[in-house]
């Protein structure tokens, strides 16, 4: 059985938004298929995601010079704390689903929250002498993306910054699999919207078989 975190990173819902109607058709055929596997939904809209702030900073110096945890200041506890578990979290699990729109090139400024939580040494990666090593080597991930534009292809391909920063995480981690499922055009050619919506559903769907 292999548990998934099916990460969300909208305002909105599938009615509303093509990526998250692609992504709920995409788990939806992935339960059919994988009945037994645990999948976790995580809208970080509706979680409680810390900023890496001065409270943060201070409660890892602390920690770092010998203060137990119950040593630090609630705030500190709180943020930390909170930190700690999603950064086990996401390690705990064996596939991630990331759900997002393209806003200005990248995605919403919450998912780079969460991404920031994730990014803890001894957990995701490690140093050694010859750089920095990822430590989620048994683990694959997708990204389902939703541009107005045309963005994978012609003069506008190098401008799109969130599937390619996510990938860059994945490979710093170390996950070995990595996909993107984009869902491209509709505001750019909106006579073809709905069927733009309905081929990503469609993809989403096929994906999720093999997955």
């Amino acid at each position: 059985m292999a548990t998934v975190l099916y990460i969300t990173a909208h305002p909105h819902d599938h009615t509303q938004s093509f990526s998250m109607a692609a992504g709920k058709a995409f788990i939806e055929e992935y339960r059919e298929h994988n009945p037994n596997d645990e999948v976790i939904y995580l809208d970080l809209y509706k979680q409680d995601i810390p900023y890496i702030d001065a409270d943060v900073f201070s409660g890892w110096g602390k920690l770092r010079s010998g203060t137990s945890f119950e040593e630090l200041t609630e705030n500190e506890k709180a943020k930390v704390g909170r930190l700690a578990a999603l950064a086990d979290q996401f390690v705990a699990a064996d596939k991630y689903v990331f759900v997002t729109p393209m806003w200005n090139f990248s995605f919403p400024p919450i998912m780079k929250a969460y991404i920031d939580s994730l990014c803890v040494v001894g957990k995701t990666f490690k140093y050694t002498e010859q750089g920095s090593v990822g430590l989620l080597t048994n683990k694959k991930a997708l990204h389902i993306q939703a541009r107005g534009g045309i963005y994978s292809e012609g003069p506008a391909a190098d401008m799109e910054m969130g599937h390619r920063y996510l990938s860059k995480i994945m490979q710093f981690f170390g996950v070995p699999s990595f996909e993107g499922l984009f869902i491209e055009g509709h505001n750019q050619f909106p006579d073809r919207a709905q069927q733009i919506k309905e081929d990503g559903i469609a993809r989403a769907r096929e994906l999720a078989k093999t997955f």
